[in-house]
């Protein structure tokens, strides 16, 4: 496995697949409680424009990306509609002049589960944004019990609880 920088449109298409078929809208009950799920399905164009202010952390196997680690500066927090309410927590809940990087979306491929690839994009993330910025931050749907542990073992620790579109979600911080 290896971690790095997604560089390349393909790397890019690469990811949307990936996001496809993890979506919350394109798998089971069953599956959104024993393997976790997405909640934001991205446009190629936004994707690469995110990329190309910040780029994306991918982890690959013989060149497939086999999990990401999207990367959003607040230069976007007007693009998607779902997060806008997600900056606006943020910029209610941070002291002073933390700088911070928002991850966007994090999933990993089904058959690499369990096999320290999530710490090890986050790793990979920290190493590369640390001199750049303090924090990490993120959501959680609080119904996502898999990826809010998976992000507590990782060292996130809670900003702040609240409610949106009937949503109940978890902002998370990790400072870097």
């Amino acid at each position: 496995m290896t971690y790095q920088k997604a560089l390349t449109d393909d790397e890019l298409y690469q990811i949307l697949k990936l996001q496809k078929t993890n979506i919350i809208s394109s798998i089971t009950e069953e599956e959104k409680q024993k393997e976790g799920f997405v909640t934001v399905q991205h446009s190629f164009g936004i994707l690469k424009a995110m990329n190309n202010k910040c780029a994306h952390s991918i982890a690959t196997h013989e060149s497939k990306v086999i999990g990401y680690a999207l990367s959003m500066t607040d230069d976007f927090k007007e693009e998607i509609e779902v997060l806008k309410p997600m900056f606006e927590e943020i910029d209610n809940s941070l002291e002073g002049d933390t700088s911070y990087i928002v991850m966007g979306q994090i999933c990993i491929h089904k058959a690499y589960r369990g096999q320290g690839v999530f710490r090890g994009l986050y790793n990979f993330m920290r190493q590369e944004l640390k001199e750049k910025f303090d924090a990490i931050i993120t959501e959680v749907d609080i119904k996502n019990q898999r990826s809010l542990n998976a992000h507590k073992a990782v060292g996130f620790g809670l900003l702040k609880k609240y409610a949106f579109n009937n949503q109940d979600w978890e902002l998370i911080i990790w400072e870097i």
